[in-house]
């Protein structure tokens, strides 16, 4: 297998961002696996080539990369990443050109980290994140499996944020703050103390709106 070439499984709007990063970090894309309805059409002049049942047919060709986004929720991604794996394929893990990754942080597999973002010493990235364009992972910062950090956000040093957790465009978490799993964080929260339990937050500081 040609560790460059790619296969994309997911053909929305995420979609369009990870192209770019997957094409600055120098890989082939060979194709777009979505909806069966949409088999034929073309994201950014990439083929969608047939549907995620069909993963098994190129496991020995390209690696994989997720390219459904996670606002609210990441189940299908997490059923995604499943059924690759199930199906004997490898996940790449994806990193622009224009970011900053430190060669002391440790990103999982699965993950994609967009253009201008930054990832810094002793960081941890699980696998399938998302750390989108000009967010930041301060130092000994941990992020757990599945997130999405998103626009512009800030995890300051030594924050965790707990797996599956949205943290909205331009949120702050303040250093050593800890986020409980499976949370959503409005764009422009404040995060200024723990939280513990699973909800929707959004204020400054956070305050919880829905608990789920």
């Amino acid at each position: 297998m040609d560790s460059k070439n790619l296969i994309l499984v997911g053909g929305g709007g995420h979609c369009k961002s990870v192209i770019d990063v997957a094409e600055s970090a120098g890989y082939n894309i060979k194709g777009i696996l979505d909806i069966p309805e949409n088999v034929g059409k073309e994201v950014l002049g990439y083929s969608i080539i047939g549907s995620d049942d069909q993963i098994k047919n190129f496991v020995n060709d390209a690696l994989f990369i997720v390219t459904v986004g996670h606002i609210k929720h990441v189940a299908l991604r997490i059923k995604l990443h499943k059924k690759i794996l199930d199906e004997g394929g490898t996940l790449a893990t994806l990193v622009a050109s224009t970011a900053h990754v430190s060669k002391y942080a440790n990103v999982g597999e699965g993950t994609v980290i967009l253009h201008n973002a930054v990832v810094n010493a002793d960081a941890t990235i699980g696998v399938g994140c998302i750390i989108n364009t000009f967010a930041n992972i301060e130092h000994d910062a941990q992020v757990g499996d599945y997130c999405h950090v998103s626009t512009g956000a800030m995890v300051n040093g030594n924050c965790i944020v707990g797996s599956g957790t949205f943290l909205g465009s331009q949120s702050v978490m303040v250093n050593g703050i800890e986020i409980a799993d499976g949370c959503v964080i409005g764009a422009g929260t404040l995060i200024r103390k723990n939280i513990k339990q699973k909800g929707v937050y959004s204020g400054s500081p956070a305050e919880l709106k829905i608990k789920l």
